[in-house]
């Protein structure tokens, strides 16, 4: 197994990826971005995320998804969107392969801090990340506008 950086052909699998979380999360109707749609914001002319996938005997088997952001406090910063490992691969320590990678990234570019979100009912991902011993905001509310 290996994770590397995603290239463009990785698209169908991190979109199906991507779907599969969604049906996990029991949100699946959410998921509007298309495949040309990551290929586009992803590896057009002006990238919008990085993207790195695991991979085993030629199937990506999870990915994790940052992008750059900035503190007008701390300076560069990176978010992580999504970490996915397919669920009958999950407990192989792929997550953390992939959540080390980003945290190497993140020290290359001398980001101040990575953020991410995980849902409170999501047992397994909130212990996952506390083995990182991360700060939890609980006096930040997220506030979100959609645009359809």
């Amino acid at each position: 197994m290996i994770i590397r950086k995603a290239i463009a052909t990785d698209i169908p699998a991190i979109h199906s990826l991507i779907r599969e979380l969604a049906e996990y999360e029991q949100a699946p109707e959410e998921v509007i971005v298309t495949e040309n749609d990551m290929l586009n914001y992803g590896f057009g002319s002006n990238p919008l995320f990085t993207c790195y996938v695991a991979e085993d005997q030629n199937q990506i088997i999870g990915m994790a998804l940052y992008y750059r952001k900035y503190s007008t406090w701390k300076g560069p910063c990176v978010f992580l969107e999504d970490i996915i490992v397919t669920q009958s691969r999950r407990k192989e320590g792929i997550g953390k392969l992939l959540f080390d990678q980003v945290l190497n990234d993140c020290r290359k570019m001398n980001c101040k801090r990575m953020e991410w979100q995980v849902l409170d009912w999501n047992t397994p991902a909130i212990k996952f990340y506390e083995q990182y011993e991360p700060e939890v905001l609980k006096e930040w509310l997220n506030y979100r506008l959609s645009f359809h």
